[in-house]
């Protein structure tokens, strides 16, 4: 990444438009020192970490403010100026962003203070046809059950209460879905609640109203889909259950424990998430399901996405490698930078004609070296032994 000269703010905002611009320059402008000064917060003097300690306030003010406002623009405007400056404040802005519009502290008189969560399941579903959405969570029965399987089986805390939306996010849905129209999706849930009176909820309502995108597979096709469960826990923020222990053996063991809970869940209530999603368009209505592990809202999205990606990836080559002995092929990986949107590129040759092109999207904030390692590895699960990274985009 170019290292640019860091955005300065405004002093003064005259208009709109104007303050949104200082807000982002601000915002970025925060990030990137916090990014720089926390890799050597070790060995700063401690007039530095009080200084840095200030800015960590001023930031995370800013930024509760901000999606409060549901201030998009901003946003996703201080991200893209902070990814011109530098990998490692674009990293430090988006997660912090990511995760502030995921979670929200809710503060009482004489009450303890409460957390609320926006988290997210990815599923992949296997069928003859594909989804039918005429059938998308209609079995009442089994999405009580589901409900109640999330504190039953320790995935959340005895003690938190949680709200799962009675539907099946498709990758379109759930992409629409931005940093401000999730936390205000975080507020209506934690108001439902916390309030005994039932509020209109316009943020989630907007979230359903395009549906799913129109299925691409016929009656009689194998289809794989992408689904995401999207789900709300509110807990006390003192709530042992989610302390993760100090020290790294025992945090490990905290994590293993956790994900050992994911896998029972997944395979004990399987046939539940399989009711909710309803049945196959084809002859055989059954489904088959494959789940990625629960994380907050963002963050399940990414990962869903990338594995979606790879899936797609893959079977668009492995096509074009029908006919063809996957060891006399030559496969070539490279990064882009098309239109401004990083992808990697992978062209399949043999005897120097080219079989297939095809590409991925990449993620900024992963490890250029690690992605094309593990496209690598998908590549040889097709066969292909002879793969070479080019540093130069491909024709």
């Amino acid at each position: 990444m170019p290292k640019n000269k860091r955005p300065v703010p405004r002093k003064s905002a005259s208009s709109p438009e104007a303050k949104d611009e200082q807000q982002t320059t601000e915002l970025c402008a925060l990030a990137l020192d916090l990014a720089d000064e926390s890799a050597g917060a070790d060995i700063v003097a401690a007039a530095t970490r009080a200084e840095l300690a200030q800015k960590h306030l001023e930031f995370q003010r800013l930024l509760r403010r901000l999606l409060a406002q549901g201030k998009d623009e901003v946003l996703y405007g201080a991200i893209e100026l902070a990814r011109d400056e530098s990998l490692d404040g674009y990293r430090y802005l988006r997660n912090a962003i990511e995760e502030g519009a995921a979670n929200l502290l809710l503060r009482r008189d004489d009450a303890p203070e409460l957390e609320i969560d926006a988290f997210a399941i990815p599923v992949f579903v296997h069928s003859q046809g594909g989804l039918d959405p005429a059938h998308d969570f209609q079995d009442g029965d089994a999405y009580d059950a589901l409900l109640a399987s999330f504190t039953a089986a320790g995935l959340e805390s005895p003690q938190a209460r949680v709200v799962l939306v009675s539907h099946a996010y498709d990758p379109g849905e759930v992409e629409r879905i931005s940093y401000g129209q999730l936390h205000a999706m975080l507020r209506e849930a934690a108001h439902s609640l916390t309030e005994k009176k039932i509020a209109a909820a316009p943020a989630l309502e907007r979230s359903l109203k395009h549906g799913w995108s129109p299925s691409r597979f016929g009656l009689d096709d194998s289809a794989v889909e992408l689904r995401y469960l999207i789900g709300f826990a509110l807990k006390r923020a003192d709530d042992a259950f989610y302390t993760v222990p100090a020290g790294e053996r025992a945090a490990d063991a905290y994590f293993a424990k956790r994900a050992e809970a994911y896998q029972q869940w997944t395979a004990q209530y399987a046939p539940l998430v399989a009711r909710c999603l309803g049945r196959a368009r084809g002859a055989d209505p059954a489904l088959t399901l494959n789940f990625q592990y629960q994380d907050l809202f963002f963050g399940a999205r990414a990962q869903g996405q990338s594995e979606y990606d790879m899936l797609r990836l893959l079977s668009e080559l492995n096509q074009a490698l029908a006919g063809h002995d996957p060891a006399r092929v030559q496969a070539v990986i490279a990064p882009s930078d098309e239109d401004d949107e990083p992808q990697l590129q992978v062209q399949l040759s043999q005897g120097g004609a080219v079989l297939a092109s095809a590409s991925k999207r990449h993620d900024p904030a992963t490890g250029l070296d690690d992605a094309l390692a593990d496209l690598g590895d998908a590549l040889a699960s097709l066969g292909l032994s002879d793969i070479a990274v080019s540093a130069d985009p491909l024709g």
